[in-house]
């Protein structure tokens, strides 16, 4: 099957060693860029290196580029870190992860976060499938069916049982539209707990509608926080489109890779992409969803580039003028991954989109 990448027009040897070298830039400890270090005792971490923690986001995102890229070494390496320093064993919280850590170990908090949980999850169900379950904290299989079990039937919910929406964070009373992950869900349907198939089934169809609402009709921008309505909550409680804002691009994108485009979110897609396609770099802010600029330049750029070129997975094979959609791709081609302090989160947007992209961010 040919990539997106490869149909506008990039070799196949080009590509290989792109997602060769942007995978060695986050996990080569030689790399002067690299944020995943190795830790004793067989275990190693993700540094979020604009906040200088070790956060559940990255760990399970290290996880699941460990997983693509058959490093079974470094994925139970971060796994057994995470299971051993941010695993929660008491309290309502228990089952979950402690959302950050600082690098030696030590919680800084006493909660999830849901997004996260998810990623852990579908990691390990992935990992099952690529390389077997062991014992222990290696029975990848359990030890996800164990998180969702925790986060729908536990005292902490991380899904709404009324919307089967995920939450922001457990039991709170608004969402996150980049925490809507409808082709994990679907996936989950099959192979966690069978009595939660239909919760599952009913989450990813809630998704994707909800998916709609949240992202505005026009720009296809959606808040970071927003409610069960999709209405964006106040510019100061988060309800503009700022960084976590930017991974509902890449999730409609990733969503169509693995499950097929869906027309109502291929036009989201396109919408974003329109938005974003004649951008100069000055011109990335903080927006609010309607697209109105704000003072601030995006904090994360170089991620925002990588998701708007992701979301053209999404675009329907209609005929029409696809120029920017290649526009968007070439953009992303042609921008290098992030060196410095915020370096974290772009380069971990960036390597996902570079997998999708290439057709090696595979659904196991």
């Amino acid at each position: 099957m040919t990539s997106l990448l490869e149909k506008y027009g990039y070799s196949k040897f080009d590509i290989e060693n792109r997602v060769i070298d942007a995978w060695n830039n986050i996990f080569d400890q030689k790399n002067p860029n690299h944020f995943y270090f190795e830790a004793p005792d067989g275990m190693g971490y993700m540094e979020d290196t604009g906040n200088d923690d070790a956060r559940t986001e990255g760990m399970s995102y290290g996880m699941m580029m460990a997983l693509q890229m058959n490093r079974k070494d470094i994925f139970d390496r971060i796994w057994k870190w995470a299971r051993t320093y941010m695993y929660l064993d008491k309290g309502p919280n228990a089952g979950f992860f402690c959302w950050s850590n600082q690098l030696d170990g030590r919680k800084n908090a006493d909660g999830p976060a849901p997004d996260g949980e998810e990623y852990f999850a579908m990691a390990l169900f992935f990992a099952a499938e690529r390389w077997g379950n062991g014992e222990g904290i290696f029975n990848y299989t359990e030890e996800a069916r164990a998180i969702l079990r925790t986060a729908i039937h536990g005292p902490s919910k991380m899904w709404d049982e009324k919307y089967h929406h995920i939450r922001f964070v457990c039991n709170c009373p608004f969402t996150d539209p980049s925490y809507h992950l409808p082709h994990f869900y679907e996936i989950f349907a099959q192979r966690a707990d069978p009595e939660d198939k239909e919760f599952w089934e009913e989450a990813a169809k809630a998704s994707r509608k909800y998916l709609v609402k949240a992202c505005h009709p026009v720009t296809g921008l959606a808040a970071e926080y927003a409610t069960d309505e999709g209405n964006p909550l106040p510019p100061e409680h988060h309800g503009t489109f700022f960084s976590d804002s930017y991974r509902v691009a890449a999730n409609i994108g990733l969503d169509a890779l693995w499950c097929g485009k869906t027309e109502s979110l291929s036009q989201i897609a396109e919408n974003i992409i329109n938005f974003f396609v004649l951008k100069t770099a000055e011109e990335l802010k903080d927006y609010m969803v309607d697209g109105k600029a704000l003072k601030k330049n995006a904090r994360h750029p170089i991620g925002l580039i990588a998701t708007v070129a992701e979301a053209a997975l999404a675009i329907s094979d209609k005929d029409g003028d696809n120029s920017a959609v290649e526009r968007a791709v070439k953009r992303f081609w042609e921008t290098p991954m992030r060196t410095g302090r915020r370096r974290y989160y772009d380069n971990c947007l960036y390597f996902f989109a570079l997998l999708a992209l290439s057709g090696k961010y595979i659904k196991y």
